[in-house]
């Protein structure tokens, strides 16, 4: 046994999540000829899921994530850049 304290976050994993979900939407939209960042601006946007394909299973994945924490992680990646 130890006296530290370990830190344990899930962060990294709720981040790690949001990237493979949005990896594959993006992947989907382009597959089926949409423009991907288009659509997903516009789902992100309107919260309107027909925005997303159905295809590779997209619209049910992208619904799993909170719009809100989605575009905080997106602007945060983004000006950290």
């Amino acid at each position: 046994m130890t006296d530290k304290t370990i830190k344990f976050t899930l962060k990294l994993d709720k981040e790690d999540e949001m990237k493979e979900i949005l990896t594959i939407v993006y992947n989907s939209l382009k597959e089926k000829g949409y423009n991907p960042i288009s659509q997903i601006v516009g789902y992100i946007l309107s919260e309107d899921p027909t925005y997303i394909t159905t295809h590779n299973n997209a619209r049910s994945l992208i619904c799993k994530l909170d719009r809100d924490e989605l575009l905080q992680e997106l602007l945060t990646s983004y000006l950290n850049k």
